[in-house]
């Protein structure tokens, strides 16, 4: 590997995960590039003024801010694989989390001490990438979705993002609307639960926003656990 090439192998594995002085630059940068995708998925969420809102990879928490201020009734959640994320996000929304109207946790999205079916809006934009090629991520999000519950996943097609040279295959999962179906898919979503639609966020770049539904009612903890042996 090249000087040059480990130069964006080390901006993609920031843009996966922020850390230090790198990350904190990062952030600002993902604030900017992820200005119109979170408008974009935001608004296709149709978020209510009770909705229990979870953000999954929460970044530098401009999203976030959001998600308040649509939710006076409600409740925010976010996690983030990224310490120096939390910390950013905390700072920006520091009322909110004294409030206890937005809770910030770091780690997983298996981790959250949060109950099936208790969330009614999911949000992850530009995360995908990083997600488990056996959707770990998205299983679990269903998990939590109430019946009639929605996700808005937003990826940048992999038609801009193959010509990107921070996102390599070492760092990001690079998808198109069949890659993207596949993983929802994958995630326990069934074919009537899930669409994909294109957006575009500027600059020529083409983005695909996939709207996540569920449907049925939760099954029993040993329903559950009998449908993942069968898969």
């Amino acid at each position: 590997m090249t000087a040059f090439d480990s130069f964006w192998h080390a901006i993609g594995r920031q843009l996966s995960r922020p850390s230090g002085l790198g990350g904190r630059l990062t952030g600002h940068v993902m604030e900017l590039l992820n200005e119109a995708p979170n408008r974009e998925a935001i608004a296709s969420l149709a978020i209510e003024p009770h909705d229990r809102v979870l953000e999954l990879g929460f970044g530098p928490g401009r999203a976030l801010r959001a998600l308040v201020a649509m939710t006076p009734s409600g409740q925010v959640y976010g996690v983030d694989l990224s310490e120096e994320m939390l910390a950013s996000a905390s700072r920006r929304n520091k009322q909110a989390t004294a409030s206890g109207r937005l809770r910030l946790f770091h780690g997983e999205i298996e981790s959250l001490p949060l109950e099936p079916g208790s969330i009614d809006k999911i949000l992850a934009v530009n995360v995908v990438y990083f997600f488990d090629p056996l959707g770990k991520e998205i299983r679990e999000a269903r998990r939590l979705l109430k019946p009639g519950g929605k996700m808005a996943i937003y990826a940048t097609d992999k038609s801009a993002m193959s010509g990107w040279k921070f996102a390599g295959t070492d760092t990001h999962r690079l998808f198109g609307r069949d890659e993207l179906g596949l993983l929802i898919a994958q995630g326990g979503f069934g074919e009537d639960e899930f669409s994909i639609r294109e957006v575009h966020v500027g600059f020529g770049v083409k983005g695909l926003i996939a709207m996540l539904w569920r449907k049925e009612q939760i099954a029993s903890p040993q329903a559950e656990i009998g449908t993942a042996a069968e898969r």
